[in-house]
């Protein structure tokens, strides 16, 4: 089978497609036929040797796919998607049977392959750890993303207001999904405006994977809960750039609690790859969003889909922010 392999730190030429032996699955698990398979930003930050938690390199990443299972033969040809602990960006991968999930209808493999990571994370945050309710406000950082477009169409069904930051030409198509408020973030500093479309109030989530932690937790409201689930903005340019790294690390705040209690304001490190363990949680998540997408109240926003033997664009394209939506890998 083929596979996506990360050699060595380094730009996106470091990427190669390997042959390997076919994985053959164990007891309780099947083996899924990939025909897509997500790619996140946490990718490019392992190529770059800025994510602990990949395995050491050379690896193969994926997280989530959509396909086929060919094995054990009586479950063979159902179309699934499923969760996996990297090594997902493969031809073949095996998986524990419970992890495997039908593939709602009508959707593409590759729609498919775009929902576990970033549908669980957004609903995570807003629903599980936010509680985010009606007329509620929510700033949604990189609201073109993945996470991000996800998270608008959630905030459209609970009926929230949305505010997001993005490139000018992405605000269309972030409209379109139902957001509210769109901020510019090259041109406009978010803090002050979203101080005036909130009437100064402020919003009841931030949802922050840049790492402008300081200025979102600012933008809380009273109860306002910060969310951070990432740090892009280390990332600058191609390679591993010292400057970027230590430059938005310096801008990070250090939380004390005495500084917490009289603002009652709440801060969540959210990552989702550590809660693999927790499969009652995941599934129950997952299965709130698969019913989003059933009653079309949902859509599977995929911004590109590349072959394996084109990788590295898949990994430009994230780096470059110019995704809207997801980027899949198909075999």
């Amino acid at each position: 089978m083929r596979q996506v392999w990360i050699t060595r730190r380094g730009g996106p030429e470091v990427l190669e497609v390997r042959e390997v032996p076919d994985c053959q699955p164990g007891a309780g698990e099947v083996r899924i036929r990939v025909r897509a398979a997500g790619v996140n930003f946490a990718d490019v930050m392992t190529r770059v040797g800025l994510y602990p938690d990949a395995p050491p390199l050379p690896c193969v990443m994926g997280y989530e796919v959509s396909g086929e299972i060919d094995l054990p033969i009586d479950r063979a040809g159902g179309k699934v998607i499923a969760l996996t602990r990297f090594g997902g960006q493969s031809e073949l991968v095996c998986v524990p049977a419970a992890a495997a999930l039908p593939m709602p209808e009508g959707l593409s493999f590759a729609e498919a392959a775009s929902i576990p990571v970033v549908w669980l994370t957004a609903w995570h945050m807003l629903v599980e750890l936010a509680n985010l309710r009606r007329g509620q406000a929510a700033l949604i950082h990189a609201a073109g993303g993945g996470v991000g477009t996800a998270a608008v169409q959630i905030c459209k069904k609970l009926g929230a207001i949305s505010i997001g930051t993005a490139s000018a030409a992405k605000h269309a198509r972030l409209r379109e999904l139902g957001l509210a408020h769109a901020i510019d973030y090259r041109t406009v500093d978010f803090e002050p405006e979203v101080k005036r479309i909130t009437g100064g109030r402020g919003v009841d989530v931030a949802l922050d994977p840049v790492g402008t932690f300081r200025k979102s937790f600012r933008c809380l409201a009273k109860v306002g809960k910060l969310m951070m689930y990432g740090a892009s903005a280390m990332v600058s340019g191609e390679k591993r750039n010292l400057i970027a790294m230590v430059s938005t690390v310096a801008k990070m705040p250090w939380f004390h609690p005495l500084q917490l209690l009289p603002d009652n304001k709440g801060i969540f490190g959210v990552n989702m790859g550590q809660l693999r363990d927790e499969t009652a949680l995941l599934r129950r998540e997952l299965g709130e969003v698969l019913k989003g997408f059933a009653a079309k109240e949902f859509k599977a926003i995929v911004d590109m889909e590349v072959p394996f033997a084109q990788a590295r664009k898949a990994h430009e394209r994230l780096q470059s922010r110019e995704n809207f939506g997801k980027v899949v890998l198909v075999p």
